[in-house]
């Protein structure tokens, strides 16, 4: 990956001082964020929320008050600015599940963006919330492949581009939202999500004869769709992207990729692709000269850590202190402790086992009770981890976010193992599939070719494990958003017998769990083992 950044850097540089003989005319500054994911707050080195201590200390990061001291001194230094996000604004912490949006869209207002696209987690609640915010929001809403039916409420609320006029010049501004939102979120049968790169060329088309020459697509698509779209679309400039959560720089060793990635489109023109991590963490920077024909022909940039140096806002600090009222009578609660950390990163549990999967599948096993062999939750659900100490019920539900209910259903051992297959297909796409799992352990292979990934796959019985029956029926229980084929668990929807989603809610599950075996240590129990 290092040696893949290196070059990507090299190229980076050699097209931005290659371009620097060109004339120059215009100027803008890019400010951007993508998958904030309701972090209000300040946050830990582990994105749960900041106590107050911590962030006295200068412990923590981000936080809307930061946000918007940020944006605001950016935009106060004058020139042409603009405060753009690649979506996922929705769903993360105990301020989206108490407001469902409408905080949000004050906060957004407050700290000066200027535009937004539509992420998958906008949909988590269905178009209704969406809508709600939509019509809250001060804040333009952009999605060009987000196309709601005539009888959704959502027709003609969600517009596919704008035009903004700074220094003289027009911008033109398109969003895209993920072809994977059906599959991963719910946006209803009353909402399509269609092709995204036939979008883009809609709306390049329709903002060219408008007299645009300079466009910012705002991409909530993953970094991996971004490059392609990049190469394959003509008249896109710059790229702010989101929904993978990747961190771009060329000064943090921990990067994914250079700040920013340089693409060809195919009319020959550079393409620049830029995104900020997630949580609030980072303000992206990205500074781009344009020349008369809207050719980019010169940029620099880095993401802005928003860490103790950035003064928080006292006016957002005020009205987060206003809505945390509602806030801290649940997340205050405490469940348990842990003697030490349990890991639900991104990194780790969406590519093996992490120990806040197995923690989680192994509350889910015990809650389902006899005759249940087998739990399987999505990596993609576990949206962060809790440092050792006290835990609270505001930590268990930043881990899991998304209020979903247990599922039980009979399953045969075939069908086990297709689906393992399928959660382990797109680890190299950082996809949320990944399972983690309880009651039973398995080999998994990744330089082999995807759908014999998986091997040697035993269930739990008794003390011992013994090879899974592939004609057998089991007990599983995993959370209703999988059951229902969420994450792509088609199988889990067409082929599950005795079905019931109605179960008790999984945080509440997790939450009773760590309870009972406080204090308790964390841990991943060899259960993926790779090869």
């Amino acid at each position: 990956m290092r040696q893949k950044i290196a070059g990507l850097l090299s190229a980076c540089t050699m097209l931005t001082i290659g371009a620097g003989s060109a004339l120059a005319d215009y100027d803008l500054r890019i400010l951007h964020t993508n998958d904030v994911h309701d972090r209000v707050e300040s946050v830990t080195k582990y994105n749960n929320t900041c106590k107050a201590e911590d962030d006295a200390e200068g412990k923590c990061f981000g936080g809307y008050a930061r946000l918007a001291t940020a944006i605001r001194n950016a935009k106060a230094e004058g020139g042409n600015v603009l405060a753009l996000d690649g979506g996922d604004q929705f769903q993360g912490s105990l301020y989206y599940s108490t407001y469902k949006g409408t905080l949000t869209a004050e906060l957004m207002a407050m700290a000066g963006y200027d535009a937004m696209t539509i992420g998958n987690h906008e949909f988590d609640d269905g178009p209704e919330v969406l809508e709600t915010f939509i019509k809250a929001s001060k804040v333009p809403v952009l999605s060009a492949n987000v196309r709601p039916t005539a009888s959704s409420n959502l027709k003609g609320k969600i517009i596919p581009d704008t035009i903004v006029e700074l220094g003289g010049e027009k911008i033109g501004l398109i969003g895209i939202t993920t072809e994977e939102t059906p599959d991963i979120s719910s946006p209803g049968d009353q909402v399509a999500i269609t092709d995204s790169e036939m979008a883009l060329r809609y709306s390049v088309a329709r903002l060219r004869l408008k007299g645009v020459n300079k466009i910012i697509v705002m991409s909530h698509s993953g970094s991996y769709k971004d490059f392609e779209l990049a190469r394959t679309v003509s008249g896109i400039d710059v790229i702010v992207g989101g929904h993978d959560n990747q961190l771009f720089s060329n000064t943090n060793e921990k990067a994914s990729y250079p700040y920013p990635v340089v693409e060809t489109a195919p009319d020959g023109k550079p393409v620049l692709v830029v995104q900020a991590y997630a949580y609030s963490r980072y303000l992206g920077e990205l500074n781009v000269t344009f020349d008369d024909a809207g050719v980019a022909t010169g940029w620099s940039g880095e993401p802005i850590s928003l860490d103790a140096s950035i003064t928080p806002a006292e006016d957002v600090l005020a009205v987060i202190a206003a809505a945390s009222e509602k806030v801290d009578t649940i997340r205050n609660i405490e469940v348990g402790s842990f003697a030490a950390a349990a890991d639900g990163s991104r990194e780790t549990c969406r590519h093996m086992e992490c120990s806040m999967g197995s923690l989680v599948a192994d509350a889910m096993l015990w809650k389902a009770g006899e005759g249940y062999q087998i739990a399987i939750q999505n990596g993609g659900g576990i949206r962060a981890s809790i440092d050792e100490g006290t835990v609270t019920m505001g930590e268990v539900l930043t881990v899991l976010p998304f209020q979903n209910a247990l599922a039980t259903f009979k399953l045969s051992g075939k069908d086990i193992v297709a689906s393992l297959e399928h959660g382990v297909s797109k680890v190299d796409e950082d996809k949320g599939q990944f399972p983690q799992v309880a009651g039973m352990t398995f080999e998994l292979d990744l330089s082999q070719p995807v759908g014999s990934r998986v091997s040697n796959v035993k269930v739990v019985d008794g003390d011992i494990y013994t090879p899974i029956d592939m004609n057998k029926l089991y007990g599983v229980v995993s959370n209703d958003f999988m059951r229902n084929g969420g994450d792509g668990y088609a199988l889990f929807r067409e082929n599950a017998t005795d079905v019931y989603d109605f179960g008790p809610n999984l945080e509440q599950a997790v939450a009773d769990y760590v309870g009972m075996n406080s204090p308790m240590t964390p841990m991943a129990r060899n259960r993926i083992m790779l090869k």
